[in-house]
């Protein structure tokens, strides 16, 4: 809001240019704060538009195999049954007029050939031609009902906007002659009753109410089932429903007058959203023609939220839980409740292809994991490729299985890649967290300085968070607390983005997060004992924000492939001295007569993420070496180790800087990046950068290691200096023997490929324990 306030002079200029917009247009500009002061104008009156007296009455709706709630088949109601569109002619404006007349605001896209599964019965429209403005789809001209050369292979599906219009009014007027008629609201939600429920985050008891015509009503509760009450706490993130105290409601209900909507509402309990369910019985109608709800009350759900989100008697609510080895999880996601989904199998985590992967098969992923049901089922590995096996295709889940593992699934993936990877979107609880922080004076609403809302002598205020080892880290778990979605950068200076002057003192410090946190003021913190020799202001902790990013994984088979001993003379090795690429005794070695033992592998480093990995320092920071004959645009981005089976280093490791390029790439996928001339580096999405094992440096000097049994460890982007949407596959892992002449590699696996009952009998260690090298 602080960053708005400068436009108050502006305020005629803004509502002149609002009001002259068109009320579906107006729609997009909602979310600009109103101004102190000026009232918040009056709920629109949704004026439904005039049908022509010569078009006949449909009915329409959104069917078939949907991945989100707002889209799906188009069908439609004409003549006492339901039929589908053929997509012949169909364009966006026809795809406006179906979702306008279903009460979103606009529609986002259509599909043709049936993505949404064949339809049955009649096609009634084909070679449909609409300006956009049509009051219904049987306004728009056809070849006539009925009249087609389609088959149903050619059924037209829309996507719509998840914005609905305000004050949308539901056409009830064929009602009686449809048996099957989806519920049409503007919205819904759960409204505390009981005090304890009112002061209580997130709201998870309390009456079911909808938004009709523009005014909140109560649902009747003489015909509400358990399975209503799944599907609503299910859309309001909670996985569960549980029984409440009727005995409270019914007499806080006999206190007040209800406004009733009309129908009651009759779903399966396996529905995403409220909208995949059915219309039930219509109320009866007073003299007043208000619905009234005879002997009843308003219905009232009460959830089970998620352990994540569940209060606990400390703080509100559990800031992290470590679930008992789960059989699913969620990778690759910038915000809670999104990514991947990957099984876990005979020990191995694997991905699932997204063949038949639809809303009812995410939402028990998302249930599982302690959300509500999926927001959206996401195909075509639009959250990043994973890696390892694809363990399950073609998942055909009822809805009410307590796990995914439990749905029918085929166990072959041939035809599926990685580039078919499933993943979903859940629905998660409205916590607030967004609330509690805000971005300043950035140029755009992904970047600025961070302010936090504090309380301090016990009133609420904006401050700044100081900026002393803020890092990428800290940065992720800002940008998704807000919505928006990875971090790209973490900035310690923010003197260029003048923020609220109000909000410069330094409300927060010594923030150190792990990245999992939801919320800034879940990570450790110095409290309300606030230390920050450099102070707020121009020294304000900053991020940018970006809604993709890369994911750098390390081709752990490779290294078991080309990993080798070479022992190598000293006078060839000056080059690699200077750059400090040996351990330190070989100092003290002879250059004419002295060889130091080199561990030698091969690293190919893949991108499976959504962006490009840039480096950091820009090519004024970029460090010419002359060993490789290129420039470094990142001074330490991989860390070679050689550890003991107790987690100690046995040879110093090495620190590798890199030149960044794409040496291969996919077959679909151009190079961008290349080292030669001072040319761009990075590596782009769906290539590779190889360093291959003769290559100065690409080694662990082992001169110094006795016989015996060892872990050899790489770790890329260590420092965390670029962001990246998964750090837990940045390590790379092998068991090693050598017999002082020999050294054999096996068991290389990336970090987190693995059960962790599996890790823990690889590793016999739960870490490095320290970073010194042992002795002899």
């Amino acid at each position: 809001m602080g960053r708005f306030l400068g436009f108050i002079h502006n305020h005629c200029f803004i509502t002149l240019f609002l009001t002259s917009l068109s009320p579906l247009s107006l729609a997009q500009y909602e979310h600009w704060p109103y101004l102190p002061g000026y009232p918040e104008p009056p709920p629109q009156v949704y004026q439904p538009p005039q049908r022509p007296a010569n078009v006949p009455k449909i009915q329409l709706r959104l069917a078939g195999q949907k991945r989100k709630h707002n889209e799906g088949r188009v069908e439609v109601f004409y003549s006492g049954e339901w039929g589908t569109v053929c997509d012949d002619d169909f364009s966006i404006h026809a795809a406006h007029v179906v979702c306008r007349e279903l009460g979103y605001v606009e529609a986002v896209s259509w599909l043709p050939s049936s993505k949404y599964g064949k339809g049955e019965g009649k096609i009634w429209m084909d070679n449909v031609h609409c300006n956009g403005k049509e009051p219904t789809l049987a306004a728009c001209t056809s070849n006539g009902w009925g009249v087609t050369d389609c088959k149903h292979t050619e059924d037209v599906g829309v996507v719509c906007s998840e914005k609905r219009i305000p004050g949308f009014k539901f056409d009830n007027s064929l009602l009686n002659q449809i048996e099957n008629m989806n519920i049409q609201v503007e919205d819904i939600r759960i409204r505390p009753i009981l005090a304890t429920y009112r002061k209580r985050v997130p709201v998870t008891e309390g009456y079911v109410e909808v938004k009709d015509e523009g005014a909140w009503k109560q649902i009747c509760d003489k015909h509400w089932t358990m399975k209503n009450s799944r599907v609503v706490c299910g859309m309001f993130g909670f996985p569960s429903e549980r029984k409440y105290n009727t005995n409270v409601y019914k007499m806080f209900a006999s206190r007040r007058k209800q406004h009733y909507w009309a129908y009651s509402m009759d779903c399966s309990g396996n529905e995403a959203h409220i909208s995949g369910c059915k219309l039930g019985n219509h109320l009866n109608v007073d003299a007043e023609k208000n619905a009234t709800c005879d002997n009843g009350m308003p219905a009232v759900v009460s959830c089970v939220p998620g352990r994540a989100f569940a209060p606990s008697s400390h703080s509100g609510f559990r800031k992290a839980f470590r679930q008992e080895q789960p059989l699913v999880r969620l990778k690759g996601g910038a915000n809670t409740g999104e990514g991947r989904v990957e099984v876990l199998k005979n020990g191995e985590w694997g991905t699932v292809c997204d063949d038949n992967w639809n809303l009812v098969s995410a939402s028990v992923v998302c249930r599982e994991l302690g959300f509500g049901s999926a927001k959206e089922a996401i195909t075509g590995a639009r959250l990043g490729q994973g890696m390892g096996p694809i363990h399950l295709n073609e998942i055909d889940c009822t809805g009410f299985e307590k796990s995914v593992t439990d749905c029918k699934f085929n166990m072959e993936s041939q035809g599926c890649n990685h580039e078919e990877d499933a993943a979903v979107r859940c629905n998660i609880p409205a916590m607030g967290f967004q609330n509690q922080l805000r971005l300043s004076g950035g140029r755009n609403p992904y970047e600025g300085r961070v302010e936090v809302l504090a309380e301090r002598n016990g009133t609420l205020r904006w401050g700044t968070v100081c900026s002393e080892n803020w890092s990428t880290v800290e940065a992720m778990v800002v940008c998704r607390q807000l919505g928006l979605g990875f971090a790209s950068h973490a900035f310690q200076e923010t003197w260029y983005w003048h923020g609220d002057i109000s909000a410069d003192n330094v409300v927060m410090s010594g923030v150190k997060c792990s990245g999992t946190e939801m919320s800034l003021t879940h990570c450790r913190h110095d409290g309300a004992h606030v230390s920050c020799p450099r102070g707020g202001g121009r020294f304000g902790a900053g991020v940018s924000c970006s809604e993709t990013a890369p994911d750098l994984v390390l081709n752990a088979e490779l290294v078991e492939q080309t990993a080798y001993l070479e022992d190598r003379p000293m006078f060839m090795l000056q080059c690699a001295l200077e750059e400090n690429c040996l351990a330190s005794s070989a100092a003290n070695t002879s250059i004419t007569s002295g060889y130091r033992r080199l561990l030698r592998f091969s690293s190919q480093i893949h991108n499976n993420g959504q962006s490009d990995f840039r480096p950091k320092n820009g090519r004024h920071a970029w460090v010419w070496h002359d060993c490789h004959r290129h420039y470094h645009s990142m001074e330490v981005f991989t860390h070679y180790d050689l550890l003991n089976l107790n987690g100690t280093k046995v040879a110093e490791g090495h620190k590798a800087s890199f030149c960044l390029e794409d040496t291969e790439c996919e077959a679909d996928v151009q190079k961008q990046y290349e080292c030669a001339n001072f040319g761009e580096q990075g590596i782009t999405v769906g290539c590779w950068d190889v360093y291959r094992h003769d290559i100065d440096c690409q080694w662990i000097d082992i001169t110094d290691v006795p016989p015996g049994d060892y872990l050899f460890q790489v770790v890329i982007n260590p420092n965390y200096e670029v962001a990246e949407s998964d750090y837990s596959n940045n390590v790379m892992k092998c068991r090693s023997r050598y017999d002082g002449q020999r050294i054999w590699m096996y068991n290389c696996h990336i970090g987190g490929s693995f059960s962790e009952e599996s890790e823990q009998k690889f590793d016999h260690f739960s870490g490095l324990t320290n970073n010194r090298v042992s002795t002899r």
